[in-house]
């Protein structure tokens, strides 16, 4: 197979993307007949059909699909590229991407990475945090996609080396109407005869949901199925359902909205996180700053935390 031209991948994306070639030609600036034909020589170089015009406009075939997922990480690689050479050459001499599962980044790793880039020494150095579910984050790790990693400490992590970050605890947050909102504290098994507000189907914490469920024998019935905490916290307000999100994401929006927040009583309601990546001698200068930063903002954090308690 000849080499992919980007040009032309960018377009077959916005094709799809659209599913129309006259929008994806008047995004791009060119004419409509010049994407078809892109289009096209893309064809004779994968030796399959990509598209095809339906009702409801151009649709991507079976292999449209699997070339788009590719087309997608290739571009998306070549603009991450673009913004590093860019960045190096406005004095930015170190930086480091770091994977994230999406509770990581909804409590704690913002702040921490924002404390370490405000410092004076770390002034030429840019973090990038890139949102990831916990298993494309330990295989895109493994591979060398990325160097630094953040998540729930519960993921097939064998052979990376891992250092110990955060905790967070999980609770059920619900409408102060709501029957089970008057209790102070609960088992996830009195949560199971209501409906739930939930995250999708491949995120850690629906995962973990669903296999306490199965372990119980009780069904888990989720009227309500969204995309972030901030999202399920909304639902909940309109007394949906309830939802089972981190103490520390729902706290704040709870007490904004008067909703209730009950302490779980199972053991896996608390969760540790881990900062992963394959191996610390291969760390960038930037990047093993960053691990050693983030790991000490961790051991202040449990201090306090066992202070308080």
């Amino acid at each position: 197979m000849h080499d992919l031209d980007l040009t032309t991948l960018r377009l077959f994306v916005a094709v799809c993307e659209t599913r129309n070639i006259a929008r994806a030609a008047e995004q791009h600036h060119i004419v409509p007949s010049a994407v078809s034909k892109r289009i096209a020589q893309l064809e004779g170089v994968v030796g399959n059909v990509l598209v095809e015009r339906k009702r409801r406009g151009v649709v991507p075939t079976g292999a449209g699909e699997i070339l788009l997922e590719h087309a997608r990480a290739m571009l998306a690689g070549q603009d991450r590229v673009s913004r590093d050479m860019a960045a190096y050459g406005k004095g930015i001499k170190g930086q480091v991407r770091v994977l994230a599962s999406v509770s990581s980044i909804a409590e704690f790793l913002p702040d921490d990475i924002a404390d370490f880039l405000q410092m004076p020494a770390h002034r030429d150095i840019r973090v990038d945090i890139e949102e990831s579910l916990s298993r494309d984050l330990v295989r895109s790790i493994r591979e060398g996609l990325a160097p630094v990693g953040v998540c729930w400490d519960a993921a097939d992590l064998e052979g990376l080396q891992t250092r110990l970050y955060r905790n967070d605890h999980l609770v059920i947050v619900a409408h102060p109407e709501h029957p089970i909102a008057r209790r102070k504290r609960c088992a996830f098994e009195d949560t199971l005869d209501f409906d739930h507000v939930g995250l999708p189907a491949n995120t850690a914490v629906h995962t973990m949901l669903g296999r306490a469920a199965a372990i119980i024998g009780k069904p888990l019935g989720y009227r309500a199925v969204v995309s972030t905490f901030d999202a399920a916290l909304r639902c909940v307000r309109a007394n949906l359902g309830i939802a089972v999100v981190p103490q520390e994401v729902a706290q704040p929006m709870a007490t904004a909205y008067g909703l209730k927040v009950l302490a779980l009583t199972d053991r896996w309601a608390r969760r540790s996180f881990t900062i992963c990546f394959h191996d610390e001698r291969q760390l960038s200068p930037a990047a093993k700053l960053l691990v050693a930063h983030l790991e000490a903002r961790a051991k202040s954090g449990r201090r306090r935390d066992m202070q308080r308690a």
